[in-house]
């Protein structure tokens, strides 16, 4: 039984809820105390100590917040690139990194397209949201979604939550917010990935929230780099073959 985030940034308030109980929860570093420049915002970014990031995105007449997290994508780069087994999928069909099996060598910081997971300085090993699957096999909630005061985080089964999110776009575009779309819902939408099992509802371009608009696993890039590296084959036969036929002359 897949399960996953749906997260509506339309009404996330910025309030911070899920980063704290995120680091609560998980015993997760803090990010220092000081001031970024960045808006509101003093996490920065997604890290090995930070799950749950709340960006802040300035606009004229308007803000854009949205509270990110691993994307448990349904093809995981840094699951494919792994050569110790130590990122394996849960019973939740969750990508869960184990600490035990990690040695620290980094391909998955390089093999994940939305740059979530990251090494700690202390250890070297990498880390990053599990789905708080600990608390999911006590059948709990995942902790930002159970502090999420206006449910922006909604977290269940990720059939019913594609659901959720289809008739919420419905909603707002007879309100007139008709930029309003759904962002990594399904293989179709992004195939790259497989669909994501954290996906989100945005009302901009998704680069604005610092998304990539077109993220792939790196086995959906092999055979670009192999047709690449054909055609730079046969430039270089070519400019040889011509190199060799000047000689003779």
């Amino acid at each position: 039984m897949p399960t996953g985030f749906f997260t509506d940034t339309t009404v996330c308030i910025g309030c911070k809820a899920c980063e704290v109980a995120c680091k609560q929860w998980n015993q997760l570093p803090d990010d220092g105390f000081a001031f970024t420049g960045m808006s509101y915002d003093n996490t920065g970014a997604l890290g090995a100590g930070t799950w749950r990031h709340v960006a802040f995105v300035e606009q004229p007449g308007r803000w854009l917040m949205l509270s990110d997290v691993c994307k448990h994508c349904e093809d995981a780069g840094c699951l494919e690139v792994c050569p110790t087994g130590a990122i394996v999928r849960t019973e939740f069909d969750s990508v869960y990194v184990q600490p035990d099996v990690c040695n620290g060598c980094g391909y998955c910081v390089s093999g994940c397209p939305f740059g979530v997971i990251d090494r700690l300085e202390d250890d070297g090993r990498a880390w990053k949201c599990t789905l708080c699957y600990d608390r999911q096999v006590d059948r709990m909630e995942p902790a930002c979604a159970k502090a999420c005061p206006t449910d922006s985080i909604l977290f269940g089964e990720v059939s019913e939550l594609r659901e959720i999110a289809r008739r919420r776009v419905e909603q707002l575009h007879e309100r007139g917010v008709k930029e309003a779309y759904l962002y990594g819902a399904d293989a179709a939408s992004q195939p790259g990935t497989g669909g994501l099992h954290a996906f989100f509802l945005l009302t901009d371009r998704p680069e604005i929230y610092n998304l990539p608009p077109q993220p792939k696993a790196p086995s959906k890039t092999v055979h670009e780099s192999w047709r690449s590296l054909a055609l730079a084959s046969l430039g270089i036969l070519a400019a040889a073959v011509a190199s060799v036929a000047a000689t003779r002359k």
